[in-house]
C-alpha cells in the first residue's frame, strides 16, 4: 500500500478523484498524436506501475497498453497513465489474497483480443492460472506476429497458456506434489478449441502448426483437458480488454484482488480520504518523528 502511494506522490495525484476502471471502455492506445513534454516522468511513472503488476493483477492490461509506448509517449498516453493512477487512488486498500486451498488442481482461463493494436495489427494474449483457489500466474502480452483470424490469435494464446500450465506441473513434479486432477484449459473460442482436438491440420491453420501440435499433443498425452467457457465469464478477458465496470469488478474478485484488513478491529471501508495527501503527510511524519 505504502509503494502505490509513493507512486501517487510521485505523480501528484494522492488528492485526486478516485475512478472505477484503469481504462476506457473499448479503447485501443495508438501512436498517433502530440508528444507527450516530459518523456522520463512518463518512463518512471509506468516502470513504477510494472512494478506493482507484481501484486496486482486487476493493472496488468492497463499497464502494458502504456507500457508499448515508452520510447515515444504522447498526450494521450499520459492521460492513459493518469487513468490508471485514479483508479489506483480509489483502490490503494486492495491486494492479491491468497488463502487456504485443499485442492491443487489448475485451471486455467486463455484469451485474446484479436487484432488489439490498431497500429501493427497485433492480438493481444492474456491468461489466469488457478492452483485451487488461487490466483498463481497471468499476463497480458502482444503477439509476435498478426493472426489471420480469431481463431488464430485465441489459438496462440491457447499455446502460451498450455507453455505456462506445462511448466507449472514440472515445478509441481520436482516438489513431489501430484494434482489428482488434469489440468484444465478453459476458452471461449470454439474455432480454437476444435484445433486442438482435429488430427487434420486445416489449410488455414498450417502456419500454426507447432503450436497446434505442441497443445494437441498435451491433449492427446491425456496431459491437459480444453473445455469451452462463455465469453461472460471468460476470466482472462481483463487481461485482453478494457471492459465496462460491472464485468471488471466481477472479474477483478474473481482474481482474488479484494479489499484488505484496515485495521484489527473493524472490517473493510471504502473511505478514500483515508488516503489524502494531508493524512499521507501527517503519517510519514509520525513514521519520521
Amino acid at each position: 500500500m505504502k509503494y502505490a502511494r509513493d507512486i501517487l506522490l510521485r505523480a501528484d495525484l494522492l488528492d485526486s478523484k478516485p475512478i472505477a476502471t484503469p481504462m476506457v471502455v473499448s479503447t485501443h492506445l495508438t501512436a498517433a498524436g502530440s508528444e507527450f513534454n516530459s518523456p522520463t516522468t512518463y518512463q518512471s511513472l509506468v516502470g513504477a506501475l510494472q512494478y506493482l503488476t507484481i501484486t496486482r493483477p486487476d493493472l496488468t492490461h492497463a499497464v502494458n497498453s502504456v507500457s508499448q509506448f515508452m520510447h515515444s509517449p504522447r498526450d494521450q498516453h499520459f492521460q492513459a497513465v493518469k487513468r490508471v493512477l485514479r483508479y489506483l487512488k480509489g483502490t490503494l486498500h486492495f491486494g492479491l489474497h491468497i488463502r487456504s486451498s485443499k485442492s491443487l488442481s489448475i485451471s486455467a482461463y486463455s484469451d485474446a483480443d484479436w487484432v488489439g493494436c490498431p497500429d501493427t495489427s497485433r492480438s493481444t494474449s492474456g491468461y489466469a492460472i488457478f492452483i485451487g483457489d488461487n490466483l498463481v500466474s497471468w499476463t497480458s502480452k502482444k503477439q509476435s506476429t498478426v493472426s489471420r483470424s480469431s481463431a488464430e490469435s485465441e489459438y496462440r494464446a491457447l499455446a502460451l497458456t498450455a507453455a505456462e500450465v506445462k511448466w507449472m506441473l514440472n515445478i509441481l513434479h520436482d516438489l513431489h506434489i501430484q494434482p489428482k486432477e488434469k489440468p484444465t484449459l478453459l476458452c471461449d473460442n470454439t474455432s480454437a478449441i476444435f484445433m486442438t482436438r482435429n488430427p487434420v491440420a486445416q489449410k488455414g491453420s498450417r502456419h500454426i502448426n507447432i503450436d497446434i501440435h505442441f497443445v494437441r499433443e498435451l491433449v492427446c498425452n491425456d496431459v491437459l483437458k480444453i473445455k469451452h467457457v462463455p465469453s461472460h465469464l471468460q476470466i482472462a478477458d481483463i487481461f485482453t480488454k478494457s471492459l465496462s465496470r460491472p464485468l471488471f469488478q466481477l472479474f477483478r474478485s474473481k482474481l482474488c484482488v479484494l479489499p484488505t484488513m484496515l485495521n484489527l478491529r473493524g472490517g473493510v471501508e471504502d473511505n478514500t480520504a483515508l488516503f489524502s495527501r494531508d493524512n499521507y503527510d501527517k503519517h510519514q511524519g509520525e513514521n519520521h518523528g
